[in-house]
């Protein structure tokens, strides 16, 4: 490893420490070395509050070593006012001569014109160091920017002998039936406050009464995502309890939203998946966790479009149920959570 992936390691490790309170920023570190030593670091906290590069400078004690010293940032530093002023005057005005940037920030407020900037101002500026990894830290910010739509995790849980849920008896409601043990539950918990939004299918919410939070979990409560056309959800359900955030996708007209409820009227003749997602992408929403039922994930995955899935499967054996979504298993990785073996599947262009 050389020198300057050493300190744009390090700019991930700690853009890392902002994942799940950036939104709808990306995860940012910073580092700034003098004489091969580390004399200043910090990283992206929340939106609206400093940038990396800021929390970076401010922690140098004598501020005479920047001018020569090198800062080192996982993602191009902005070029543009938003709730905070741009990176790039920030470091010119300190006169840092040697910047090194791990990817161009995809943002077309940025796009490059903060490295043009910089350079426009006399610094010596290296791009592209770890690049694949600075990529991957932010998989969800560039597949907002770049594809205009949600990074998407399709999510759920089957048995050993691959069904959702096992067959209900005649003139019997379903009642959820738990095939995780209690780690993975918490994990998908800890998943959500990771994640901007959460979608469930009509039949689920109806099925499942689902809270879709993170009680089990310390975390930022994601975006609720519900479909129900013709309103056949009870309002007593947990998701019209305006506790969280909620989007609820309908063919009515008459329906009135409130505060914390929001109606979206969309076509259900047509094609209802990029239309769910273009009214995602204009509510700055940059990952969705699908947690539907088998006809909402299988949708997604015959129209290829997620980018990740996770999938539980337990040791219970249900032997007639409800299929499990039928998914291609390329580029996979397993890791067992006690009894439940979890297999994580990217979805690579």
């Amino acid at each position: 490893m050389n020198t300057h992936e050493k300190y744009i390691r390090r700019c991930i490790e700690l853009a890392q420490n902002g994942f799940g309170t950036t939104y709808p920023n990306p995860m940012v570190g910073s580092v700034i070395i003098y004489e091969g030593k580390i004399i200043g670091e910090g990283w992206h906290k929340k939106a609206g509050e400093p940038h990396a590069e800021v929390n970076a400078v401010r922690s140098v004690k004598d501020k005479s070593l920047l001018k020569k010293a090198t800062i080192y940032v996982s993602l191009e530093p902005c070029s543009h006012f938003g709730k905070t002023p741009p990176c790039c005057d920030l470091i010119i005005a300190n006169e840092i001569p040697n910047v090194v940037v791990g990817t161009v920030d995809p943002n077309e407020k940025v796009a490059g014109n903060g490295i043009k900037k910089l350079i426009a101002a006399g610094a010596n500026v290296i791009v592209g160091v770890l690049e694949k990894e600075c990529n991957e830290l932010n998989k969800r910010f560039f597949t907002f920017h770049q594809k205009k739509r949600p990074y998407i995790i399709l999510k759920w849980a089957e048995s050993q002998d691959g069904f959702l849920a096992p067959e209900k008896e005649s003139n019997q409601e379903r009642k959820p039936v738990w095939i995780t043990n209690t780690y993975s539950r918490q994990l998908v918990h800890k998943w959500r406050s990771e994640e901007q939004a959460i979608l469930a299918g009509t039949q689920t919410v109806i099925d499942d009464n689902p809270k879709l939070n993170t009680r089990d979990w310390s975390g930022t409560n994601p975006v609720r995502v519900v479909l129900d056309q013709n309103n056949r959800i009870s309002k007593d359900s947990f998701i019209f309890d305006n506790s969280v955030k909620t989007i609820v996708f309908t063919k009515s007209e008459t329906a009135i939203s409130t505060e914390n409820t929001i109606f979206e009227v969309i076509d259900f003749k047509q094609n209802i998946i990029p239309q769910i997602l273009t009214v995602l992408y204009q509510n700055q929403i940059q990952s969705v966790i699908i947690e539907g039922g088998l006809q909402t994930l299988q949708t997604f995955i015959d129209q290829n479009l997620w980018d990740e899935a996770r999938i539980f499967v337990g040791k219970t054996i249900f032997k007639k149920g409800i299929q499990a979504p039928i998914i291609q298993k390329k580029n996979v990785t397993r890791t067992y959570i006690q009894s439940d073996e979890l297999i994580n599947i990217r979805n690579h262009d």
